[in-house]
């Protein structure tokens, strides 16, 4: 047995790669995901509420994925806007790979599959789409959300699918009460036991950069 979760960095157990053929953006696509990493054998339940329920995303621009796993999101957000540039964020090596070796196989030049460090500072970003790793801890997720949240552009949207039993609602409160007077948070759907929140950046001075070498 080792001590693997889906937050690890560095999984422990030996590497096993997977074929799984999921539907994405209307379409099928074979695919491969790993051990070690979150819902490998699949896209989980909270991500399909999320990609059913969000609005098309911008076609240009920067987009974020935050939490990506094998990249499900990610893949979806490149499949819909190939000229974006997609970041896909997770703290699993493995899983990274997987998103690379994807995106590979799909053709999305435009996926960058990182580690959250390795996104340049003055990123901005025109659309958040994310299942959070809400088993990391409140306050860690909270430390997420207050560090990403604010680096979207006025007028965007980020949508966060968190599951009603693990505390969508309170989060949702958290949310209005951290979030300045520049963003508004509403429930954007609930099906399937998961609520879709949306947090939209009214104001602000940042601006997108569309093209970081």
């Amino acid at each position: 047995m080792t001590g693997d979760h889906y937050f690890s960095g560095t999984p422990e157990s030996e590497l096993t790669i997977k074929s799984i053929t999921v539907e994405l953006a209307g379409a099928q696509h074979s695919l491969t995901s790993a051990n070690g990493i979150f819902s490998p054998d699949r896209i989980d339940l909270g991500t399909r509420v999320l990609l059913s329920n969000t609005p098309p995303p911008p076609a240009c621009g920067h987009l974020l994925d935050l939490g990506c796993g094998w990249g499900p999101i990610a893949l979806t957000l490149g499949l819909l806007s190939p000229d974006a540039t997609v970041w896909a964020v997770d703290v699993n090596e493995r899983a990274l790979d997987r998103v690379r070796s994807n995106a590979k196989t799909l053709g999305l030049t435009g996926v960058r599959a990182v580690l959250p460090q390795e996104i340049p500072d003055e990123v901005r970003f025109r659309a958040i789409w994310s299942n959070p790793p809400i088993r990391v801890g409140k306050n860690e997720l909270h430390n997420m959300l207050q560090h990403w949240i604010p680096r979207l552009v006025p007028g965007s949207d980020g949508h966060f699918v968190v599951q009603r039993n693990l505390g969508s609602d309170s989060l949702q409160r958290w949310l209005r009460d951290e979030l300045n007077d520049e963003f508004s948070v509403s429930r954007a759907a609930s099906s399937k036991g998961y609520r879709v929140l949306r947090t939209r950046r009214h104001t602000g001075s940042t601006e997108p950069i569309d093209v970081v070498e």
